[in-house]
């Protein structure tokens, strides 16, 4: 099996209406039975901050606490700002100690128009790798 094969792949956030002074809708993800996990912010036009992006953690997906150095708005790492417009963003996360749920806080700052993003996951490195196309995350795929 081709290693891109042995993943899962997950919309957090799909493309949808511009967001503007309010957190994107996200949904969890359920990390079990991996090690790794490649979570992909793309960002399209912004005509203003984001006020939030950063990632939290639950063992029962209900209360979230943040995880350690994975916040933008903490140095050395800044939130995207107006002018970062086409740009993706990435967190990279080694799952091994982490609590079995993560999401992602994704909010859009009080702009005129507001903020386009979608959000895609990778997990990877997994203990039994999914062997079809719907256990990798995907209505159909081509190999």
């Amino acid at each position: 099996m081709n290693d891109l094969q042995n993943v899962k792949v997950v919309q957090i956030t799909p493309a949808a209406a511009i967001v503007d002074n309010a957190p994107f809708a996200t949904a969890a993800l359920d990390t079990r039975g991996f090690g790794k996990l490649l979570i992909i912010v793309a960002l399209g036009a912004l005509d203003i901050a984001l006020t939030a992006m950063k990632l939290r953690e639950s063992d029962d997906n209900a209360a979230y606490s943040d995880v350690p150095g994975a916040d933008f708005s903490i140095a050395p790492q800044t939130l995207p700002s107006a002018t970062d417009d086409n740009k993706l963003y990435a967190f990279h996360v080694d799952l091994r100690g982490r609590k079995r749920f993560l999401d992602l806080s994704l909010t859009g700052g009080d702009g005129t128009t507001g903020t386009f993003a979608s959000v895609t996951a990778i997990l990877s490195n997994a203990a039994d790798g999914p062997n079809t196309a719907v256990k990798r995350g995907f209505a159909q795929e081509v190999i």
